[in-house]
């Protein structure tokens, strides 16, 4: 159901925190505050975000939420986002698994999808449907190739379709794009 192993996601993070460069990225930065300028809310009572990495989008959408939840599989990546936003809630869990509870009013998807197969994002799809209909989704898409089986525009699609929510395109730039789905009363 995940279609990249974890020693994997382990290997990206075992020269430093920052395989990325989201701290010193000009791109990243601006990509995290496009993500922020794309929700649907000024404020939210909890967010829960799969994928935090080393907490640098967290750093952006923290300040507005009353609960911030982060999820990642590297250890090295949750210490960092602990260091990066220090009244969070960070959990390790290696995706697809259940998730962590909480009264989540917005759920953060970014640069994830692609890390499953398309087993994986149908039943991340159904658990976010399940648990927690009324919430927001958001979704950051890398446009380029990913370097795992499913690119992002293909695991984007995947998703959409696994879901009854409907989707806008709520930003984005040539390298990526944002979507929203409201969630449903």
């Amino acid at each position: 159901m995940s279609a990249v192993h974890l020693d994997h996601l382990e290997t990206l993070y075992a020269s430093g925190d920052d395989p990325w460069g989201f701290r010193t990225s000009a791109y990243e930065q601006a990509k995290f505050r496009a993500t922020r300028a794309a929700l649907g809310r000024p404020a939210y009572s909890s967010t829960l975000e799969l994928g935090c990495g080393n907490g640098e989008l967290a750093r952006h959408i923290a300040p507005i939420c009353g609960q911030y939840t982060g999820v990642d599989a590297v250890e090295t990546a949750l210490q960092a986002a602990r260091r990066a936003v220090p009244g969070g809630r960070f959990v390790k869990l290696f995706l697809p698994a259940p998730l962590p509870d909480g009264p989540h009013d917005l759920i953060i998807l970014s640069e994830i999808l692609y890390f499953l197969d398309p087993d994986g994002i149908r039943a991340l799809a159904a658990q976010l449907d399940r648990r927690w209909p009324g919430a927001e989704l958001l979704c950051v898409t890398w446009l380029g190739h990913s370097g795992n089986p499913l690119q992002g525009r293909d695991a984007l699609d995947l998703f959409r379709a696994a879901t009854p929510r409907g989707w806008h395109r709520a930003g984005g730039g040539a390298r990526y794009r944002i979507d929203r789905a409201e969630g449903r009363a």
